[in-house]
């Protein structure tokens, strides 16, 4: 079969290692950059092409798409999709995912456990919005930051103001949420692929953080998962549609609650801390989804017919 693997880094530590799993597997693995690919739309007819060469016969796509490509790289997984790829996480999924505002209205909607958040575009509605939210601390977060970027923790109202005119000032759209100090700086990540969490880590902030992301000095363990643990990432990721997906949770008083749902989650963290083969899993999962295209077979000659004599 033949795997594409959007990506923008080869050098990746999740790009070589779905690279690596399925060509393990037997599969023929290509990286591909979105920003190199280009499209031809017309009635009927998608077209992609990169590096001056077309892109023909790919069976399914991995997305792995970063914060700062995400117009253009689904457009171009979209494009894919039209021309018959499969692929775990559709371009409406990843766009889903990847507005956290639009993402929790979903998961909302779908009854899941949550931190309460409010949004509001007015000034003058900011002191209103926040006696919505409660009491401070509150955390305010940019609605696209990825990686711990853009989360502030503010400790007082007059902190919480102060952040959210700056955040205006920059037109920036951003969320404001209920702290949960029962989680104590850590959270949950949840690996989802397809109907299973097939591996999950604790994620500890360090000594005055209260981001526990990787990429801000978090540690991980192993952690199982309770239950409703279990259940609440399986039908977060359903609710967002996506095959493989990276779950954030919170253990809070009223249970577990969703912090994030990540389209494009990191291997390297989750497999370091479980030793699970996360990749390898995210490679089955993908061609157990995928129809390879039928292979076009030369029709027989027909038999000669024979010449009746006169």
């Amino acid at each position: 079969m033949k795997l594409a693997i959007l990506s923008r880094n080869a050098k990746l530590y999740s790009t070589q290692r779905l690279v690596q799993a399925g060509r393990e597997r037997g599969h023929v693995v290509r990286v591909l950059d979105p920003l190199r690919c280009y499209m031809q739309i017309a009635p009927g007819q998608f077209l992609l092409r990169y590096k001056g060469k077309p892109l023909l016969g790919i069976d399914a796509v991995v997305p792995r798409i970063g914060a700062s490509v995400t117009f253009y790289a689904t457009a171009v997984l979209r494009q894919f999709e039209l021309m018959g790829a499969y692929t775990p996480n559709g371009s409406d999924a990843v766009l889903r995912a990847r507005d956290k505002l639009r993402c929790h209205q979903i998961l909302a909607g779908e009854g899941l456990g949550l931190p309460v958040t409010v949004f509001g575009d007015n000034p003058d509605d900011t002191g209103d919005l926040l006696g919505m939210l409660g009491k401070p601390p509150h955390v305010i977060k940019l609605n696209e930051g990825t990686q711990g970027a853009g989360v502030i923790l503010a400790e007082n109202a007059g902190a919480s103001r102060s952040v959210i005119e700056a955040f205006r000032g920059l037109y920036a759209n951003f969320l404001v949420q209920e702290f949960i100090a029962e989680a104590k700086g850590a959270d949950l990540r949840c690996f989802v692929v397809g109907d299973r969490v097939v591996a999950s880590m604790r994620r500890q902030a360090g000594e005055g953080e209260f981001r526990s992301n990787l990429h801000r000095g978090g540690k991980a363990s192993p952690v199982t998962l309770t239950e409703a643990e279990t259940d609440t990432a399986l039908r977060a990721a359903k609710a967002m549609g996506l095959g493989v997906a990276g779950v954030d949770l919170l253990r809070s008083k009223r249970g577990p609650l969703v912090l994030e749902v990540n389209s494009s989650p990191g291997l390297e963290g989750i497999e370091g801390a479980t030793g699970v083969d996360v990749a390898g899993a995210i490679i089955d999962h993908v061609v157990a989804g995928a129809r390879p295209r039928p292979t076009r077979r030369a029709r027989p000659a027909a038999p000669a017919r024979s010449r009746k004599k006169n």
